[in-house]
């Protein structure tokens, strides 16, 4: 079974704010840091760190 990723712009629009609010929440430790393709470093998320980053936020 492959996982399916989702660019950051994709989690920014599901969780309703800005790719800078998620990359600034990462840096403050607020987010968890996520997968990093090994190819072109881009971030990768799958549908449970979604789930995960909504918990934080309280949009459960």
């Amino acid at each position: 079974m492959k996982n399916t990723y989702v660019t950051i712009e994709q989690v920014a629009k599901t969780l309703g704010i800005s790719k800078q609010t998620i990359l600034r929440y990462e840096k403050r430790g607020v987010f968890p840091k996520p997968y990093r393709n090994p190819i072109n470093r881009w971030r990768e998320y799958t549908p449970r760190d979604i789930k995960r980053l909504k918990k934080i936020l309280g949009r459960v």
